[in-house]
Formats: C-alpha cells, structure tokens, sequence
C-alpha cells in the first residue's frame, strides 16, 4: 500500500505539472468539470420566441409554489405558542416504508400509522423530502418537512422520494376503504399532481421541485429518478396493479400523456457520437438534453449504471416505437463495446488484473473512446481511478457491473422480437 500512495502521490504531482505545461505525457488528468448552472430566465429567453412560453409559465409556476411552500411553514410557526420542534432525524432512504410485505400486513395497525406519518409530512406543493424515517412519529405544526432546517430536498424524487411514499399509500389504501381510507386517497391525489407539475415541457423531470437551483434543476437519471417518475405516471394510467382506480379520469389521462413525453425526453437526450446513438448522462440540461454536471466529481460524461435502468425501462414498454428499438439497439451495443473484462474492482478500491473477471464497467466514460473517467472535488477528471483523492476513491461506486442486467434482458428481449 505504501508503494501504491507514493504512485498517487506522484501522478497527482504530474497532474500539477501538465497545468503548468511540463507534466510527462502520461499525466493522468485528461480534463476539468464544470459547476453546474440552474434553469433561469436568461436561458428561456435564448429560446426561439415560439418555445418561450411553455418555460416560462413552469419557471413563474415553481416560484410561486417555492413561495407557498415556504410560506405555510412560516404560518405554522407563527401560530405556535412553545418552541418549534426540532427537525426531525435523518436516515438514509426509504426507511420505515416497507414495499414488499405480504398484502395482508399493510392493512395492519402498523402500516396505518407509517401511513399517517407519510401523509403528515406531505410538502403543500404534494412531494415529500427524503431521508426521513416514516415508522417514526407524525410530523407536527411547525417542524421541517425534511431533516435538518435548511431549506434542501424540499420535495425531491431523489432517493426514491416521493414515489416510495406514494406507492405506501397506495398500498395501504387499498385495505381501508370508505371515508377512512380518502386520507391516504387524496394524499396519492396530491402527490400524482405534484409530479405532473414538476415535469418539464420537454418531459422531463428535476431532482427537486419547486427548484432549488445548481444541478438540481437537470433533468435527472441520477439513481434512476426520471425512469421512476415515468414508472408512475405509466403505473397510474394503466392501474394494472389496481392499486389507483380512484385517481380521477382526467388525472390519469394526463399521466398517461406525462409518460410519453418521458420517453421522447429520454430518447431525445441519448448521446448522438459521430451520427451514432451511445447511452446517457447522469444529468442534461433542461433545455437543450444535453449531457450536465451534477456535483463537482460527477462530470457531463455517459453514465453506464444510468443508462442500464434507462435501457430497462425501454425494453418494459409493451409495444416499443421503431425509433425506441434503435434507441435499445444503439445502447446495449455501446455498453457491450465499454464492458471491461478480466479486470476487478476489489475492496480496496483498487483495479487489478485478474484473468477471467467481468465484464465490469466504469460509471463514467469518454463518450468517443469509452475509456472509463473519474472526477474528483477539485473539478479534475482523471482517466486513472488511483488519482483520485482518498475521500473520492473510497467513496463513490466508480466501477460496477450494473449494466450485465440489461444485457441479460436484451437477449430475451431480441428473442421476444424476433420474426
């Protein structure tokens, strides 16, 4: 280990020196991030006159919901007469909202209480924040919706918010028929019109909503939020599960409306190299579904565990476009092309030889070459994994093999439409 610090040392050295001009040609940083920008005025007004309104309108909607959502805690505060309650704790997930008990146990007392926790912490504008753990107590008048009193993650889909919450509802509900159970109905209601109004015009969606700025604001397939959100929408409209017939027509009319524009945004947003279809990013700008940066180490470069699930979700479609099949072809070829093979990413952290393994993929890759790339705190994007700083080499899954999932459906797939 000794040994392998002191190479680090030395690369991260080398790096230095290429900024200055006089690094060896192996230096290992092969670029720099940029800060993520959020969707603002400026950019709609760059926009040719005819698509200016539909951005504009969802601009001025966030805001003033961002407004009443801030104003209603502050009404709530204001009437207390003790203190404010302290935030409530952060957990990591879904905590606390079981999704695949036996149906019999969410018509317990138990799931009745996890639900009337969830409803309680609800945001006005219909979303819920994340890392909350719903077994714990209601949440009461004045406490933040989310952990911690910063205004952050206030209504996100991020970490499976809002959908887990949802689903919960929905499954409970369902035992609780009759006025007693509207609570969890008209909850699911709301939360069906949050994500309805939280979807771009392009179809689809940010990380939080109403905006919070920065990356939030890029249409996200970071941990699978965009294809979740379509998952919804399409969950409600067809009600295969009969967990939504009470939404009301017209609301599942528009979200079967909602998930095809979800699949042209994905469609729109796969990266063209050279003519060629590739995969996805993490995040592209809203506007233009161009490939974004999210955090400082996360750069606007194809992310292969994204792109996976988005592959997934595609090949679920029940009757797939001609232009969607091109879409799935184009893909898995590409993640067939990036796979490496006998190759392993040990616990350490390291990436070894090893005869046999894989195949395993980098999370990030040049969308040319698909040589793996990694970005740390600082902007710098490495090709060399063992750049990166400690606190960034041991934490982030840069390489894995969540793409051998969708190459494995692709196989039954292609058979599934063969002639």
């Amino acid at each position: 280990m000794k040994t392998l610090r002191r190479i680090v040392s030395f690369r991260r050295w080398a790096a230095i020196l290429a900024i200055a001009g006089s690094a060896p040609a192996w230096a290992a940083q092969v670029g720099m991030n940029q800060t993520a920008a959020g969707l603002d005025k400026a950019q709609i007004a760059a926009l040719p006159e005819i698509e200016r309104g539909p951005w504009r309108d969802y601009l001025a909607r966030s805001e003033a919901q961002g407004k009443a959502d801030r104003a209603a805690l502050i009404a709530e505060r204001a009437a207390l007469k003790g203190p404010i309650p302290p935030p409530p704790a952060e957990s990591e997930g879904h905590i606390g909202m079981p999704l695949k008990n036996d149906t019999a146990w969410y018509g317990s007392d138990e799931a009745r209480r996890i639900a009337d926790t969830i409803v309680s912490f609800q945001t006005p504008a219909g979303g819920w924040g994340k890392n909350v753990d719903r077994s714990g107590p209601p949440r009461l008048p004045g406490q933040s919706y989310v952990a911690g009193e910063n205004w952050d993650y206030v209504g996100t889909i991020d970490n499976d918010a809002t959908f887990a919450e949802m689903r919960f509802l929905a499954l409970v509900a369902r035992h609780v028929p009759g006025a007693a159970g509207d609570t969890f109905r008209d909850s699911i209601v709301k939360g069906v019109r949050y994500l309805l109004n939280a979807q771009y015009p392009n179809g689809g969606w940010p990380q939080i909503w109403p905006l919070q700025g920065g990356y939030h604001d890029a249409v996200t397939f970071n941990d699978d939020a965009l294809v979740h959100a379509a998952e919804t929408m399409r969950a409600v409209a067809d009600d295969e599960s009969g967990l939504y017939g009470f939404v009301p027509a017209e609301l599942r009319a528009a979200t079967k409306a909602a998930a095809a524009k979800a699949l042209d945004c994905i469609l729109a947003a796969q990266i063209v190299v050279n003519g060629k279809r590739t995969i996805w990013g993490q995040q592209h700008d809203p506007i233009t579904l161009r490939p974004a940066p999210a955090r400082r180490f996360e750069p606007a470069l194809p992310s292969t565990a994204e792109s996976a699930d988005i592959l997934l979700y595609l090949m679920s479609l029940p009757a797939p476009s001609p232009k969607t099949i091109t879409a799935i072809n184009a893909g898995i070829r590409w993640l067939k092309d990036a796979a490496l093979y006998d190759r392993e990413w040990t616990k350490t952290r390291e990436l070894v030889a090893r005869p046999g393994a894989g195949p395993i993929w980098a999370r990030f890759a040049d969308p040319e070459t698909m040589k793996p790339r990694f970005g740390d705190r600082d902007l710098t994007i490495h090709d060399d994994v063992a750049d990166l700083s400690a606190e960034r080499l041991t934490g982030y899954a840069w390489y894995g093999t969540g793409p051998l999932k969708a190459l494995k459906r692709y196989v039954a797939w292609a058979k599934e439409r063969a002639p």
